[in-house]
């Protein structure tokens, strides 16, 4: 097939750009012919059809009529697309986070086409303007339905009423232009997250597929020695509950844990950590590449303390394919990635006393872990590896060709 891959970026910026990247390689290992879409960036991917892509710099956040008319609606993108499918027809497109910068223009550029439409979830922009299900940093399904304005009233957007009437009629914009209708099937990360979107009453049951995220075992090389320190790896955000994490840590003072990662929330982590004089934390920064691959083969695990709804916890399956178990909130997607027992732990969200005991655990029992590292990798390749995902992939193309 001839399959057009469209979101904000042709780089990898976040979780939903590298799975872009990744299914591009995917489909492309099977045999067929994949065409990126997205906004031009000076850090995208070289490509022949960067040509077609539309300017970068539309806002998604400003006051003059302009911007807030681009960020309900850019014609540019329809023209674009338009430009594109004609000299490049193709048998189906698949969407991922397009909101925004590329607007429900994108789908009306493809359905001039008549193009089968999929799209990947990657957050909850169905359900909830702010994408997050959190409003003032607890979770929120205040907008079950079409209740957008209810995200004005609450002001969920970093608390601002400017920022939030913005959003609010931008996801009123889209729902009025068939961001539910016009796709002709979802694709959820997890099956918790399409259960939040069936119970909304957004989408039929029928027009939405579970197919967990992946990715390749074979470029990750497992350690699965245990190491003598615990790892976070992520966005510092309070949703992430690194400080949760971080006060657990306070009943572990002979066990060091490294914060790998960078956000609004350092700051914060920074100024507890030195008012409790705790010298087991470090945070270390924004870690990729080489970097971040060595910071975790030589962990003795991962811990994901989330206190919102995850749609599924990649960083729960990168590190089980580095050989590492992982202790993780029971919550939202991380629920249906973590084997309790076998490839790490759960807690209950936001308990100190319940994560430190787990945390304690792990360090104890050195010959379990290394066990659990290699369940977890062997769970990685039966269950999230590119031929499982690639055949549910198929079967999802199949209901719309």
């Amino acid at each position: 097939m001839k399959i057009l891959n469209a979101g904000h970026h042709y780089h990898i910026k976040g979780g939903s750009d590298r799975y872009l990247m990744n299914l591009e390689t995917l489909l492309q290992g099977q045999g067929h012919e994949v065409i990126p879409f997205a906004a031009e960036h000076p850090d995208n991917e070289p490509t022949p059809y960067s040509q077609y892509f539309p300017a970068a710099g539309i806002a998604t956040q400003g006051t003059n009529p302009k911007t807030i008319a681009k960020l309900m609606y850019n014609p540019t993108v329809r023209k674009q697309v338009d430009a594109l499918l004609q000299d490049h027809p193709v048998d189906l497109a698949h969407l991922h986070i397009y909101y925004g910068k590329l607007t429900t223009a994108l789908l009306d550029g493809i359905r001039k086409h008549n193009v089968p439409i999929v799209q990947t979830c990657h957050e909850y922009k169905l359900i909830c303007p702010v994408y997050t299900l959190i409003s003032q940093g607890e979770i929120c399904t205040a907008c079950q339905g079409h209740k957008f304005y209810k995200g004005l009233v609450k002001k969920c957007n970093k608390g601002s009423l400017a920022r939030s009437l913005g959003i609010v009629l931008e996801s009123y914009a889209s729902r009025w232009n068939g961001d539910n209708r016009k796709v002709d099937h979802f694709i959820t990360v997890s099956e918790f997250q399409r259960q939040q979107i069936v119970e909304m009453k957004v989408v039929p049951e029928d027009k939405i597929t579970t197919v967990h995220n992946f990715l390749d075992p074979t470029n990750f090389t497992p350690h699965y020695t245990p190491g003598d320190y615990l790892l976070f790896f992520g966005r510092l955000d309070a949703t992430k509950g690194v400080l949760t994490l971080v006060k657990a840590m306070q009943q572990l003072p002979d066990v060091q844990l490294k914060i790998a990662g960078d956000g609004a929330l350092r700051p914060t982590l920074e100024a507890y950590i030195a008012e409790h004089k705790m010298t087991n934390v470090e945070i270390v920064g924004f870690k990729s590449g080489a970097a971040l691959a060595e910071i975790i083969q030589n962990s003795r695990c991962n811990v994901i303390p989330s206190e919102w709804y995850e749609t599924f916890g990649l960083t729960t399956i990168e590190s089980n394919a580095y050989g590492k178990p992982v202790v993780g909130s029971r919550i939202g997607g991380i629920q249906e990635v973590i084997a309790d027992g076998e490839t790490g732990w759960f807690f209950e969200p936001g308990h100190v006393n319940e994560l430190a005991e787990k945390l304690r655990w792990m360090m104890d029992h050195p010959t379990e872990v290394e066990a659990m590292g290699r369940k977890a990798r062997a769970h990685v390749e039966q269950y999230f590896s590119p031929e499982p995902h690639y055949r549910q992939l198929m079967d999802v193309y199949a209901k719309v060709l």
